[in-house]
């Protein structure tokens, strides 16, 4: 059975949150994909996707996934789009059991409203606002599907609650 953990959906859906939360109880070590990235680069996501474009964002995103593919008894938040690349889902459901979080367009527009580090950190979305997150939801999902082994909804439900649904689906996979 696999020892690593992933995390996937779009931004807002709680992947860092419930990474840390899964972490503690399994007793492994989490870690946060886009923050590994930003560390690497010494910038913010905003910004490397703002100088360097984001072919090259997704290129560093790419070789932070098979890096973290390697360790074992981790869960790991991916960033959202990190299901766009072919090869990146194929690592996903080769290397981990692949957990995809989601929430409503409506809940996911609220949740980053509320969150400065999205606007600090996270390339603006365009002028679409809630369109922009539904069309970009509509098209990410048959990506999320392709290499999630769940899939679990983060909307009306606590934190902890999520984790004991995603804890009980696990311990379910291990058989």
């Amino acid at each position: 059975m696999h020892q690593l953990i992933y995390l996937i959906g779009y931004r807002g859906t709680g992947k860092s949150t419930l990474a840390k939360l899964l972490a503690e109880r399994l007793g492994w070590t989490w870690l946060d994909a886009d923050a590994v990235l930003e560390a690497r680069h010494g910038k913010s996501i905003r910004a490397i996707f703002a100088g360097e474009g984001e072919a090259s964002f997704r290129a560093s995103e790419s070789a932070i996934l098979r890096e973290l593919s390697q360790s074992k008894q981790q869960v790991i938040a991916t960033g959202g789009g990190v299901i766009l690349s072919a090869d990146n889902r194929a690592l996903l459901k080769t290397t981990g059991w692949t957990v995809w979080l989601t929430a409503s367009a409506q809940e996911l527009w609220r949740r980053l409203q509320a969150d400065a580090g999205t606007v600090e950190h996270r390339p603006a979305l365009a002028q679409g606002g809630l369109a922009e997150i539904e069309e970009l939801l509509q098209a990410r999902q048959p990506h999320y599907q392709a290499c999630a082994d769940l899939q679990v909804g983060t909307e009306d439900r606590s934190p902890e609650a999520v984790a004991d649904l995603i804890l009980s689906h696990w311990e379910m996979a291990k058989g």
